[in-house]
This record gives C-alpha cells, sequence and structure tokens, in this order.
C-alpha cells in the first residue's frame, strides 16, 4: 500500500540549456588591477608598506628597494617569505638583486620601478 500523493508524484522538467553567464568586458588594466587586489600574502603587504616608507628626495633618482633582511624582521615566517618572493619574481613582479657587500645581502624592487629607473 503505497500512499503516493499527486503533487509529490509529478516532477518538473528540466531545462538541458545552461544558463547564459553574463560577458564582462574588461580592460587589460582593469583586469591587472583585479589581479593584484585578490593576490594578498604577508610578504606582499610588507614589500608594499616598506616601499610606501622610503624616502623620496627630489634630487636623487633611486626608485625604492627593500632588503631582503627586513622583510624576514617584519614576517614570521621566513619559509614563506622565501616561496612568496619566488613567486613575485616568477611572476614578473618583482626582480631582485644580490648587493655586492660580502655577505649574503639581496634587494628587492618591485619591476615597474626598476623599469622607470
Amino acid at each position: 500500500m503505497e500512499n503516493t500523493s499527486p503533487s509529490t508524484s509529478r516532477k518538473r522538467q528540466r531545462n538541458d540549456e545552461p544558463e547564459p553567464e553574463p560577458e564582462l568586458e574588461l580592460n587589460d588594466a582593469q583586469f591587472l588591477t583585479l589581479e593584484e587586489n585578490f593576490n594578498f600574502s604577508d610578504t606582499l603587504v610588507a614589500l608594499r608598506m616598506m616601499c610606501a616608507q622610503f624616502p623620496h628626495i627630489e634630487k636623487v633618482s633611486i626608485q625604492p628597494f627593500i632588503l631582503r633582511s627586513q622583510i624576514y624582521s617584519s614576517v614570521k615566517d621566513r619559509t614563506q617569505v622565501d616561496r612568496d618572493l619566488e613567486s613575485l619574481r616568477r611572476e614578473r613582479v618583482i626582480r631582485t638583486f644580490k648587493l655586492s657587500t660580502g655577505q649574503d645581502d639581496h634587494a628587492i624592487m618591485f619591476l615597474d620601478d626598476y623599469f622607470s629607473q
């Protein structure tokens, strides 16, 4: 003895066609801005903050650079810093320079600043 009501035995037909997604028109500048906004890491935030604090002197045309040791002192996990820096280098966001100070010093500069120099 099955007790089925007519309302539960009827199934709604599905549409096999997927709903069209609205197309977004993004130019390159908007796409890069969105990409930068979604790529947050402690290392990148530390780089941006230190770059913003770099002194700007009108007579000297040096672009901001940050030492790797400065980032190590700001971010807790050094291994994550190394991974983030390598990832940013591969994505062509930063450029790393080996300094000839006799120690294992590296300077980090944003690629845009490097090209504008």
